[in-house]
């Protein structure tokens, strides 16, 4: 049985080094780190803009991985103002259809720059949705 596998997908930059892994895949499963829209055209955008870039790097991470957004169970959304959620939704039904993952959303006083509204880690079971 593999180890633990460090996946990359050439559409999301990499942290620097030695601070953590974007996504790991272990016994099937893909645990992907909290992503935001740094680095994206849409890193000063609202919230809809900045959760469909996101959820655009957790699909690419999730293929990079061998699989669809079909198999991810589980997202965890963190937002600065609870209060603009239907805009995380909208981008949310931009990429999922059928069994929506189960999902959850907090508000934080804070992301990691001033410009950052959103956040979202995600969790997939490569290959689930095939079978």
């Amino acid at each position: 049985m593999p180890g633990i596998l460090r996946v990359n997908s050439p559409e999301v930059p990499e942290p620097p080094a030695g601070t953590w892994s974007n996504c790991l895949v272990a016994g099937g499963i893909a645990y992907i780190a909290g992503m935001t829209a740094r680095g994206s055209s849409e890193e000063g955008g609202d919230e809809y803009q900045q959760a469909k870039a996101i959820f655009a790097k957790i699909r690419h991470l999730v293929e990079a991985a061998g699989g669809t957004m079909a198999d991810v169970t589980k997202v965890t959304i963190f937002v600065t103002d609870i209060t603009q959620r239907e805009k995380v939704w909208q981008a949310r039904r931009e990429f999922f259809s059928g069994n929506f993952p189960a999902s959850t959303l907090v508000q934080v006083a804070a992301l990691a720059a001033p410009s950052l509204k959103v956040e979202i880690e995600a969790v997939a079971h490569i290959g689930a949705s095939r079978g």
